[in-house]
């Protein structure tokens, strides 16, 4: 049976979870050796009561990592919203700052995890340039369009985050993100004019 996510225990025992989980690492110091039988002993909680809320440690891995990610952004743009290029530039950058925090801590254990990772942010951040650019697109512009931005946009940003994580030495965020943020806007014009 699906459990509600709006219900106010639901939201504890994923809470409970997702911080034993965080306790966890710290001790462990890496991800890959956490097993949910780890998590359920340390939230006090049963295997069953996991899986009621996860399909499996992966969906548990992908919902803590939107958590953080989101958390990341929030603090990143308070009110949540993108308004201007000013609050785009300041969304890439924290996205470049997470991923290259989110590479720092990872082990080589960790890195199966990447991909998983990565989608996981990438949706976020297209479902967060899906909701700006429809209350900021020109009315004339087809949803399909402004579908179609967000998806290039995001992957766009996040790519080339990516990217520049894994050789940070080259050169520096604040160098690449006024390149991406060039990039982008232009990529932005069709929709917001």
């Amino acid at each position: 049976m699906p459990v509600n996510a709006n219900d106010p225990r639901v939201k504890r025992t994923r809470q409970l979870l997702m911080q034993s989980f965080m306790e966890l690492l710290v001790e462990k110091k890496n991800i890959y050796s956490i097993s949910v039988q780890d998590i359920a002993a340390r939230a006090t909680v049963n295997r069953a009561t996991f899986y009621a809320h996860f399909e499996d440690k992966f969906a548990f891995l992908e919902c803590w990592m939107r958590e953080k990610f989101q958390r990341k952004l929030k603090e990143a743009l308070p009110d949540s919203s993108i308004s201007n290029m000013s609050s785009l530039r300041t969304l890439i950058l924290a996205v470049f700052d997470f991923l290259a925090r989110t590479r720092q801590y990872m082990t080589s254990e960790d890195r199966q995890f990447e991909p998983l990772f990565e989608i996981a942010m990438q949706k976020e951040l297209y479902q967060l340039l899906f909701e700006w650019l429809s209350k900021e697109s020109n009315s004339s512009v087809p949803q399909e369009m402004v579908e179609a931005t967000s998806l290039i946009t995001s992957w766009g940003i996040f790519g080339s985050a990516v990217e520049w994580s894994r050789s940070p030495q080259n050169r520096t965020a604040e160098a690449m993100v006024q390149d991406v943020l060039v990039v982008v806007a232009a990529g932005l014009a069709p929709v917001m004019t």
